[in-house]
């Protein structure tokens, strides 16, 4: 089967590392396992980040013109024509102005992945980008989401028949952890990543520097945190820390890391934090219990659908820096041996339910029955 995959957010080659980028590759990967082809249709990026009118309309226009090139191309066999068209990432900032138009001139399914539906952006700064969504969910033969609570949202829009879940996922032999080094006798070793930027990002930090800020005038100090990854935020982040009064060396800043470097300093932590403001799920979460480490994070999303509470790592409210110290204190004054049988959990769950082979499998399966569906019920 030949897929075009487009990602209208972030081109799956983009330079600048992301989740949103991440997950993209992992979903062509996906695709590829499934004995699919995929296609790269185009890296147009349609993202209006102030829901400015003007560049919306002009990013429709230049959609449809695109749009019109690849079928000329699909069409004359200067490129392989889809059998189906895949979107990845659909939300009111990054409308699809180009995969409806090529499916329905060539009669093909159109489906998409980690889309979201906000009525309330109707008749705001955003209505053109969010109609262009609405109008697509409405004539989308599939839905795959990464987050249960998206689906949900979905229902009044969406047929049930057309929304399947998927479990998030990530190659989890590549973060498999040897046998963990022997405790540090003086301090847990807390590890966390994210980018540092505005917005949610910006606030899990300051719940997190909030949160081992109460513990510092508890006089709790048996930690010491890692702080993976970098962005324009990075001096205000550190300065959150500042103020909580945290001593330098019991915060360390590593910076952007390759894969490799991020496994090593998984590999010699003891627990994964993260207060996930308005997280949709966390693939740093997911790559972190695959490497065998538990999780403490705010249950936001669908946060729930990697880490299971009580028995692979712990949720608390979300945005709730007294709750997560409170859990923080119980586990940085537990045994380690505790933690540790808690990330074996989660490193068994992640080998069991977030491999790449079962969203290949899902992805495989649901997107034939799909295309050998297509047209049959007068669509």
């Amino acid at each position: 089967m030949q897929v075009a995959f487009y990602a209208p957010l972030k081109p799956v080659d983009h330079p600048v590392p992301s989740g949103d980028r991440l997950i993209a590759q992992l979903l062509c990967d996906a695709l590829r396992l499934a004995e699919m082809n995929v296609d790269i249709a185009s890296r147009f990026r349609s993202r209006v980040a102030d829901g400015n009118g003007m560049r919306q309309a002009r990013l429709a226009e230049l959609g449809t013109k695109l749009a019109g090139r690849l079928i000329r191309q699909f069409q004359d066999g200067s490129r392989p024509r889809p059998d189906i068209w895949f979107t990845y990432h659909l939300y009111y900032k990054a409308p699809d102005w180009i995969g409806p138009i090529v499916a329905h001139t060539l009669d093909i399914p159109y489906v998409v992945a980690e889309a979201s539906f906000a009525p309330k952006r109707a008749g705001g700064p955003w209505h053109q980008s969010h109609m262009a969504v609405e109008t697509a969910l409405r004539h989308c033969d599939g839905v795959f989401s990464l987050n249960r609570s998206d689906m949900e949202c979905l229902r009044d829009i969406c047929p049930n028949e057309v929304l399947h879940f998927i479990p998030p996922f990530t190659r989890i032999d590549q973060w498999s952890a040897p046998a963990r080094p022997q405790p540090d006798a003086n301090a847990i070793k807390l590890v966390t990543t994210a980018m540092m930027r505005d917005g949610d990002k910006f606030a899990s930090f300051k719940a997190l520097a909030d949160a081992l800020g109460q513990l510092i005038k508890k006089g709790i100090t048996n930690w010491h945190l890692t702080i993976i990854g970098d962005g324009p935020a990075r001096n205000r982040v550190e300065t959150l820390f500042d103020d909580q009064g945290i001593a330098a060396n019991q915060v360390s800043f590593a910076g952007l890391c390759v894969p490799t470097e991020t496994r090593e300093i998984l590999a010699k932590s003891d627990l994964f934090v993260w207060p996930a403001i308005n997280e949709a799920f966390g693939m740093a979460m997911l790559e972190a219990q695959a490497s065998g480490l538990p999780v403490l994070a705010g249950d936001a999303g669908g946060v729930s659908g990697i880490v299971s509470n009580g028995l692979t790592g712990w949720l608390v409210p979300e945005s709730d820096a007294v709750a997560f110290a409170d859990r923080l204190e119980s586990c940085l004054t537990t045994d380690v041996s505790a933690l540790r049988s808690f990330g074996q959990a989660g490193a068994s769950k992640a080998s069991q339910h977030h491999t790449l082979s079962a969203a290949a499998n899902i992805l495989g399966t649901s997107l034939r029955k799909i295309a050998a569906s297509y047209g049959k019920d007068g669509s």
